[in-house]
This record gives structure tokens, sequence and C-alpha cells, in this order.
């Protein structure tokens, strides 16, 4: 048994997913496929921004690796331009590079905090650039002028944001979730305090807008819907747990198709979801080390996550010499991820 209790003897891929080739050489902190074409970036610890290229032919998956660019520290995060052409990412260099890609183009600075850069979200209806950083603020940028349009103080340190326009959520340190109407991005609509008791690691923006999802540390997530009439159907639930081991959801990602939804978590686990029906479609068997991040494609038919060490014991569970970071790639079935409706009323499983 491993140090996370998971597979046998430590198996990274117990799902026999697809692994993509060439992956980087420390951890991963975020994946991101393009809105258009199956291009699949990570960013890592190891200081850079990688792109692939992904084949699907059948229920074969290949990729190859296209390209890649370097920051001078890790990076945190990365985000797509809706036409599929160009990657931004940012991180501990406390900048947002914009990388364009498909052109061949070098990648050129558009955005400065003054602490690491932790969310980056590209905003198609406004053509505009969102930054969330540690430095307690989110900054607008039209990528052609190189001061924010607009600059909007944080109560606290950003570690997670969601965009689906109008509607934005940002979750920061201290538990608050601070929702925005696009309409009016320089106010505040709404601030919440997170409906789980301990430190936000992620939050996902319903695909109707009409409310969201927050994922805790503290293997549980939040149900939260914006309208007051419908309080009534907020709810959380725990996940990726294992008896009294208790792992930190990492990752939610909505199908872009069936509007169910993923959860991936420090317990080498990933899950598919109804939030409809109040149930779980699919569990998967758990990777050896954690994951940290994954993604759907634009169609929903790729499901991307990482397999590797998410530091959250610290340095001396880290072994530079067994330690090695996967990208892997599951092709989900129907009936992982269309929802159901509930068979009898025996209560949320």
């Amino acid at each position: 048994m491993s140090t996370f209790g998971a597979a046998p003897a430590g198996n990274p891929n117990p799902n026999n997913s697809f692994e993509v080739a060439q992956p980087p050489s420390d951890s991963v902190s975020s994946l991101s496929f393009s809105p258009k074409v199956n291009h699949l970036v990570a960013t890592s610890w190891d200081n850079q921004v990688r792109c692939w290229e992904i084949m699907r032919n059948g229920n074969v998956v290949g990729s190859t690796p296209k390209a890649s660019i370097s920051h001078d520290q890790p990076v945190l995060c990365s985000a797509w331009k809706d036409d599929g052409t160009t990657v931004f990412s940012g991180g501990c260099d406390k900048q947002v590079k914009m990388w364009p890609l498909l052109s061949g183009g070098q990648p050129v600075t558009v955005a400065m905090h003054d602490a690491p850069v932790k969310e980056v979200a590209w905003i198609p209806e406004m053509n505009v650039l969102v930054s969330g950083s540690w430095d307690k603020t989110l900054k607008y940028w039209d990528t052609r002028q190189p001061n924010p349009v607009h600059t909007q103080q944080l109560p606290d340190r950003c570690y997670s944001l969601t965009v689906r326009h109008p509607l934005m959520v940002v979750g920061t340190a201290d538990r608050n979730l601070i929702v925005f109407n696009l309409q009016n991005p320089q106010t505040e609509f709404k601030r919440i305090i997170s409906p789980l008791k301990y430190q936000t690691r992620c939050v996902a923006a319903f695909p109707d807008q009409q409310g969201f999802l927050v994922g805790s540390i503290e293997g549980r997530v939040g149900v939260h819907h914006l309208d007051d009439s419908q309080q009534s159907k907020n709810f959380t639930f725990k996940c990726h747990r294992d008896g009294s081991e208790i792992y930190s959801v990492n990752s939610l990602n909505f199908h872009p198709v069936h509007h169910t939804f993923a959860t991936a978590g420090s317990d080498g686990a990933f899950n598919f979801w109804d939030k409809d029906s109040k149930q779980r479609l699919k569990a998967m068997s758990r990777c050896s080390q954690p994951i940290p991040c994954s993604t759907f494609n634009n169609d929903g038919s790729i499901f991307a996550y990482s397999v590797c060490y998410d530091w959250s014991k610290g340095a001396e569970n880290h072994n530079p010499g067994t330690a090695k970071t996967y990208i892997y790639l599951h092709l989900p079935q129907e009936s992982e991820v269309k929802g159901k409706p509930r068979v009898g009323t025996s209560g949320r499983k």
C-alpha cells in the first residue's frame, strides 16, 4: 500500500487511460484544451507551458508534443483564446504571457501583478483577459494595452476563478466567494461565505449560469444556486475520502454536452456526477498519486487528467528518484457522463 492508500503496487494508471507522450518533468498545475481542436496545454512547476496535439482514431488516442515556452518561475494557470489560436499562462513570475501558438509567434507579457498569478481566463464576450492573483486583486486586460482596463480589489488572495458570461465567481482565501455579473464587471454582484467549512480549492460555474460548484480541501463539494428562491436546492456532498482519510477536491469540470461534472482529488480518483439527480454516475479506480488538475475537451469526448505529487504532505514525502509526472486521457462512456433520472427515493447516494 502506497503513502496515499491508493492502487496496489503504486499503479499510476489503473483505469487504463492513454498516456500523453513526453510529460512535464515536475508536477502539473493546470490543463486546458483548445476550444476548437484537440490541442492540450499543460502548465507545470518546471516553469514550462507545453502543448500536444491529441489524435483520436476510434478508441485509440495518441499524442504528439508540438511546442513549449518557458516562464522564469513555476507556471500555475492557463487559458485559451476562444478562437483556439492563442494560449495565456500565468504563474510565480507575477505575469501572464500571451503565446500565439498557432502562428508560431513568440510569447509576450500582457499582464502583471505584485504576487504570483493563480488564475487566468479569457472572456470572449468582452474581448478581455482576466487575471486573479495572490496580491488580492483581479485585473481585466485589453491585451493591446500595457495597463489593466480595471483593477478589482478582492477581500483576500485569489485561489480559484470560473467564468460563464455573464457569471464569474472568484474563490479567495478565508472562504470568500465573490460573484460578479460581467455586464457590470466593476461591482461585486454578491459576496458569499463558502458553504464548506474549509479552504476553497476550486469553483465551476453552472453551464446555465444559475449557480456554481465549489470544492474544498476537506473532500467536499457544494452545489450553490444564486437565485434566492432556489436556495432550497443547495446541498453539499462528501467525496474523495477513504474512511478517516480525507483528501482535497482539486478540480471541478462540467461536461460540455451533458452538463454533468467531474471531480478529481488528491486521493488519486476522478468521479463523474449528476447534480440534478444528486447521484454519482461513475467512480474510477484510484491512481497511485494525487490528481491536481483535469479538463474535458471541447465536445466532452476526452477527459484529460494529471497524476503527480501535489506537495500536500511536504518535501519529506517527495522522492525525486521515484516521483514521475503523468498526463492521461480517458474516453468517457456515455453511461459515465450522461445524466439519468433518479431511481426510487432511497436518499442521496
